[in-house]
């Protein structure tokens, strides 16, 4: 194998291998940016790369998935980190694909002939979903203009949906509506029979002479479907080849299990003859008014009551909704279910608990459409997109990411799983719902909501701010990013640990480091929060990256005040404080531990002062002593004083006296 040829001005490597050329942009994919790329190992050009948004993280799993290359598919064949553009230190994240081979299938004219939509599109479609499907992968970006054939008459190649959460570029015509209505970023991976549903709505594109819907907004088209189901919506009063039709009649069924699978599409006839006869939605005799449109069937009253939750509440326990079941569409089995619901709620909870009213309304709206997504305050989503809803939450609307909150920490989609247990695995959805919220959980730095994200989003970066322009998804480059932020933060008083930092080396450390990340909670004493936070940084270096990173070690050197101050004897103090300069010059954190946390050294020192207090405390007691007698003694020296110079007194008077006898 040849070696890469070093990269050309402008242009920058993913993996080592993959040369992303910023001055030549191709049109967008999926709305993100895309560029020419070029591998230099082979030489072959026929490369994009698209750029990933911070706060839509792209899709592991299926990345891993497509390692091995799908005739007929857009495959990924590298991602990575560079910088963004030419001259600039800003990072960001690649994800290298197949270009496409050709223009999308908007630029060919319609209708297009009922044997080429068979062989040109129907048949090497269905031939990558299986093999997606075999893979335990989902496309959900199959649409007109993520669609590509080379020339009229060749098999179309599907294009890549990879770079972002699912479905984050498909419009709601191209989408079953109960992932149409969903957040953006939280419909979900979904299923093989969500690609088929795309694959029959490209199929009736291709067939028609005209967009169907195209005069309508997405919410518009999602009740549209609802309402009169999606072939009729889509389709209207026109008409479709016999062959087409039939097989588009199913694929479009409402319930995912009526659909055909892609195998059976690989054999247009058995698929026709299999088709599962879809039936129109019940339609009442009466309408009951509900988010200001007249409702007249079940689906669409669940998903008024899913955007009009606080109306949806009063509607649920006045008795309107019942009744108009009961009386109106005839369906006196569900009405008496959500009457026991409704009974059930007055009964074990006080009216004023919001969150009572709310899970009234999601049970509700599970039970009237069991193919309805999760909804909760106004929110909708799959269980599986919550991860990539929370990420997008965070960094664009803080109402959604609190309600998102609300939603794990109320385990509600097992909740929302045990009323709906034929159409998931209940037990699977439970187990994660019980996950998500022990991991929110956790307390303090390093846990709660950011952690969680980092977990639920392997391929999310680190939003903190001392990343800078960094794009940091693993731990080796986050010691990368801190010491190139040594040299611009305040290092007196900023730590190089913050808490989104310590959640993100908590997800990605597998709770290796659990311990350590306590201790930076914010009642821990700041000795215990600044040996913590070397001890961490020194494991990673030990463990991601052997190199010297001497800024690094500066800033926690200067951070090690409070862990200096607990050394007693000042000497010992000093000639610590000089050695640590010597050594975090030599960019090592682990010698720096093990010098600030000697235990050994620290007992000594814990010893020798435990010997000077106890001599000092020797000292002042003898001292007290002396001050406590003080008055005694100047009382006996008074007494002999007085007894001496009376002594003295008479001695020299008994002396004078013999001198006049004797005289």
């Amino acid at each position: 194998m040849a070696n890469p040829a070093p990269p050309r001005p402008g242009v920058a490597l993913i993996a080592d291998r993959y040369a992303v050329e910023m001055g030549r942009l191709l049109p967008p994919v999926g709305g993100l940016a895309a560029f020419a790329a070029t591998d230099q190992t082979t030489g072959r050009t026929d490369l994009m790369a698209i750029r990933v948004q911070r706060h839509l993280p792209p899709r592991p799993r299926t990345l891993q998935a497509l390692s091995t290359p799908i005739d007929g598919l857009l495959t990924p064949l590298a991602h990575g980190v560079t910088v963004a553009q030419s001259g600039s230190s800003e990072e960001a994240c690649y994800v290298i694909c197949l270009a496409p081979p050709g223009p999308n299938l908007l630029a060919r004219p319609r209708p297009w002939p009922e044997a080429e939509l068979l062989e040109c599109v129907l048949r090497p479609a269905a031939q990558v979903l299986e093999q997606l499907r075999a893979r335990g992968v989902t496309h959900r970006g199959i649409r007109i203009e993520n669609v590509f054939q080379s020339r009229p008459g060749q098999p179309v190649v599907l294009g890549s949906a990879w770079a972002a959460p699912p479905t984050v570029g498909q419009p709601a015509l191209f989408e079953p509506p109960y992932s149409a209505m969903c957040l953006l970023a939280g419909r979900g991976e979904g299923s093989i029979a969500d690609d088929v549903y795309s694959l029959g709505v490209l199929l009736l594109c291709l067939g028609l002479d005209q967009a169907p819907l195209a005069h309508l907004d997405d919410a518009a088209i999602v009740r549209r479907k609802l309402e009169v189901g999606s072939y009729a919506a889509l389709l209207g009063d026109q008409r479709l080849p016999p062959v087409i039709g039939d097989l588009v009649r199913g694929m479009l069924a409402e319930d995912p299990e009526h659909r055909p699978s892609p195998g059976l599409l690989l054999d247009p006839a058995s698929a026709r003859s299999r088709r599962v006869a879809a039936r129109p939605p019940r339609r009442a005799q009466r309408a009951i008014p509900m988010a200001g449109v007249e409702i007249w069937d079940a689906r669409s009253l669940a998903q008024a009551l899913a955007v009009e939750p606080e109306a949806g509440v009063h509607a649920l326990t006045s008795g309107a909704v019942i009744q108009w079941l009961r009386r109106s569409l005839g369906d006196a089995l569900l009405a008496a279910r959500l009457e026991d619901l409704v009974r059930h709620r007055a009964l074990d909870s006080l009216p004023s608990d919001t969150n009572g009213d709310a899970t009234l309304v999601m049970r509700a709206i599970a039970m009237i459409d069991p193919l309805a997504p999760l909804c909760w305050r106004g929110v909708l989503l799959w269980p599986d997109g919550i991860g990539t809803a929370l990420a997008a939450a965070q960094a664009t609307d803080a109402d959604v990411s609190l309600r998102l909150q609300e939603l794990i920490a109320l385990e509600l989609a097992g909740n929302w799983a045990a009323v709906r247990p034929e159409r998931c695995d209940f037990a699977v959805v439970r187990a994660e719902a019980r996950q998500h919220h022990a991991w929110l959980q956790l307390s303090g730095t390093g846990g709660g909501e950011a952690r969680l994200c980092y977990l639920l989003n392997p391929l999310l970066p680190c939003s903190s701010k001392l990343m800078g322009g960094h794009w940091v998804i693993r731990l080796p480059e986050l010691l990368l990013a801190l010491e190139e932020a040594a040299g611009r933060a305040d290092r007196k008083h900023v730590q190089p640990v913050d808490g989104n930092i310590a959640a993100f080396i908590a997800a990605r450390s597998e709770r290796r480091l659990d311990n350590e990340l306590m201790a930076l909670a914010g009642g821990a004493p700041d000795d215990e929060a600044c040996m913590a936070q070397i001890r961490i940084l020194a494991q990673l270096q030990s463990r991601h990256h052997k190199q010297a990173l001497p800024g690094l070690a500066a800033w926690l050197a200067e951070q090690a005040g409070p862990v200096l101050a607990t050394w007693r004897n000042r000497d010992s103090r000093a000639s610590i404080t000089e050695r640590l300069q010597v050594l975090a010059h030599a960019g090592f954190l682990a010698p720096m531990l093990a010098l600030v946390g000697d235990p050994v050294a620290r007992d000594t020192d814990a010893r020798e002062a435990q010997w000077a207090s106890a001599e000092l405390g020797r000292i002042d007691a003898e001292l007290g002593q002396i001050a406590a007698g003080a008055g005694s003694r100047a009382s006996l020296a008074s007494r002999l004083g007085q007894e001496i110079a009376a002594g003295v007194g008479l001695a020299m008077l008994a002396i004078v006296l013999a001198a006049v006898a004797f005289g």
